[in-house]
C-alpha cells in the first residue's frame, strides 16, 4: 500500500507530470533496510520507476516480509554483499538494462566508487554534481542547491559543469529558462574573495556561451539572492533575485549547509540526484522521509525520459 505525505504540493506536481509516462527500468543497489527498499516499492507502485533490485537474495526477502512488502513480482539479482551489488548495478546499467541507478542502504562512497571506475564506470566527459531539489513551504517553488555532496572544493571549471548540470535537470522538469543564483558572501566582486570571481567568470561564460539554457547572475548573497526587496535595497536590478530556480554554491560546505538548514529549521523536504554520468543516480540519505525518496524517484524518472527524447 502507497503512504502519502502531505506537503506544500511542489513535489506532487512532478507526480501528476510522471502519471501519463512508462516506468524507468532502476537498478536499484542493495536495498537491505527497510526504508530503502520501501522507498523502491512505492515508487515502482506509483508508475516511476521498474525496479530491480540488486542485493543479497536472502536478506531482501527478510526485510520484505517483516515489513509487509510485497516484492513477488520484482526481479532481483543476487549478489553477496554491498561492493558487488553497487558493481553489479553499474553492470546492468552499461549493459542498458536499466536507465537509472538508486542508492539503497550502502555507502555512497562505495556506490559511487563503482559508478566512477575507470574501467566499467558510467563516466561522461562532464563533471559528476549532485543536486538537493527542494520543497521548502516558505518559497514560491521548487529550489534547487548545488553541489552540496559531491564536489568538496571545486574549480571554476568544476562549476561550469555543476551549473550545467543543474540547468539541464531543471529543463528536464519542465522549467523553460532556469534562473541561477550564483551565492557568495557579498554581492559585488572582490579578489580577496574566490568565490565572487567565480560568480562573475560564471557569468560571462554564459554570456559567451560556455553554459546554455540558463539564465545567470552573481555574485548574490543568500538575502539578495532569495529576496527581491533586499536586493532591491542593495541597488541590485537582476531578473534572478527573487526567483531562482536554482543556487549554485561556493563549495560543498557551504550547499549542505544550506540544504541541511532548509531541511531542519524550514521543515523542507530534499530530494537528491546525482548528474554528469551516463545515467541519473537517485541518491538518498538513510534519514530522508519516504515523501523525499519518492520525489527523489520522480525527479530522476522525468530527467531520463527527457534523457530519452534528446540523448
Amino acid at each position: 500500500m502507497v503512504t502519502h505525505q502531505t506537503g506544500t504540493g511542489k513535489y506532487e506536481q512532478m507526480l501528476v507530470t510522471c502519471r501519463n509516462m512508462k516506468p524507468i527500468p532502476t537498478a536499484v543497489a542493495h536495498p537491505c533496510e527497510e526504508s530503502a527498499l520501501s522507498g523502491a516499492v512505492e515508487a515502482a507502485q506509483l508508475g516511476l520507476i521498474s525496479p530491480i533490485l540488486v542485493g543479497p537474495r536472502a536478506r531482501i526477502e527478510v526485510i520484505a516480509e517483516s515489513a509487509g512488502l510485497d516484492i513477488s513480482g520484482l526481479e532481483i539479482v543476487d549478489t553477496p554483499h554491498s561492493v558487488a551489488s553497487a558493481a553489479k548495478a553499474v553492470e546492468l546499467l552499461r549493459e542498458a538494462r536499466a536507465e537509472l541507478l538508486m542508492k539503497g542502504s550502502l555507502h555512497t562512497d562505495e556506490l559511487m566508487a563503482a559508478v566512477v571506475s575507470r574501467e566499467g564506470g558510467l563516466r561522461t566527459g562532464r563533471r559528476i554534481s549532485h543536486v538537493f531539489v527542494m520543497d521548502v513551504p516558505t518559497y514560491h517553488k521548487v529550489l534547487m542547491i548545488t553541489d552540496g555532496a559531491i564536489n568538496i572544493a571545486p574549480t571554476l571549471e568544476d562549476k561550469v559543469d555543476i551549473c550545467q548540470n543543474a540547468i539541464d535537470l531543471a529543463i528536464s522538469l519542465s522549467i523553460k529558462h532556469p534562473k541561477v543564483a550564483i551565492l557568495a558572501a557579498v554581492e559585488t566582486v572582490n579578489s580577496k574573495m574566490p568565490a565572487t570571481i567565480d560568480a562573475a567568470a560564471l557569468c560571462k561564460m554564459a554570456e559567451r556561451g560556455q553554459i546554455t539554457g540558463g539564465i545567470l547572475d552573481g555574485p548574490l548573497a543568500f538575502d539578495n539572492a532569495i529576496s527581491k526587496d533586499a536586493a532591491e535595497r542593495k541597488g541590485i536590478h537582476s531578473e534572478v533575485a527573487g526567483d531562482p530556480d536554482i543556487l549554485l554554491a561556493p563549495d560543498l560546505e557551504a550547499g549542505n549547509i544550506l540544504a541541511k538548514q532548509l531541511s531542519f529549521l524550514t521543515n523542507a523536504d530534499s530530494a537528491g540526484i546525482v548528474l554528469g554520468a551516463r545515467v541519473p543516480i537517485i541518491l538518498t540519505s538513510r534519514a530522508d522521509s519516504v515523501r523525499s525518496r519518492i520525489a527523489s524517484c520522480a525527479v530522476a524518472a522525468l530527467a531520463a525520459h527527457a534523457r530519452r527524447r534528446k540523448p
